[in-house]
C-alpha cells in the first residue's frame, strides 16, 4: 500500500480527520454489503442482540439506541425484523428469532466476517490491538464516552 504522506508528515495529520474518514470507509462498506441481501445496519444489530438467547424488547432498544451515533430509536427497526419474520415477540417482551431468521442471521454474521477478512487484511492482530488501544486513549484524553463506558 502507498500511504498518503511520508511518516514525518504523517504525524502531524488530525486524527479527527482520519478517524471519521475510516468510520466513513468502514460504515459505508458495511452497508452497502448489508443492503445487497436485504437488510440494514441497524436491523442486523437487532438481529445479532438475540440470536444466542431471548431477551427483552426494552434491553435491545435501549443497548442498541445509540449505536454509531446514529440518532435514531431501534424501535423502527425491531418492528422491521418483526414484519419481515425474522424475529418473534413473546407476551412478555421477549425477542427470538425464528427459523427464518436464524438462516437470514446465520447469512449475515457469515458475510459480517467476510467484511472483517477485508477490513484487516494486511493488518496484523498486534496492530490491530494497538490501533484500538490509541483510539480508546484518544476517548479518554478528550472526555468522550464509548459504548462500553
Amino acid at each position: 500500500m502507498q500511504y498518503t504522506h511520508t511518516d514525518a508528515e504523517l504525524v502531524k495529520q488530525p486524527i479527527g480527520y482520519w478517524s471519521w474518514a475510516a468510520y466513513k470507509a468502514v460504515i459505508d462498506r458495511t452497508r452497502a454489503a448489508l443492503d445487497g441481501i436485504g437488510t440494514t445496519q441497524p436491523q442486523w444489530w437487532v438481529l445479532n442482540q438475540v440470536a444466542d438467547a431471548p431477551k427483552a424488547r426494552e434491553e435491545v432498544s435501549a443497548l442498541l439506541r445509540n449505536y454509531l451515533d446514529t440518532g435514531q430509536e431501534m424501535e423502527p427497526e425491531i418492528d422491521a425484523t418483526l414484519a419481515r419474520g425474522w424475529i418473534t415477540q413473546s407476551p412478555d417482551g421477549h425477542l427470538a428469532l425464528t427459523p427464518e431468521g436464524r438462516a437470514f442471521q446465520e447469512k449475515a454474521a457469515a458475510l459480517q466476517s467476510e467484511l472483517w477478512a477485508e477490513r484487516h487484511a494486511g493488518i496484523s492482530d498486534e496492530e490491530y490491538l494497538t490501533t484500538m488501544k490509541v483510539l480508546q486513549r484518544f476517548i479518554h484524553n478528550t472526555g468522550g464516552k464509548a459504548w462500553h463506558h
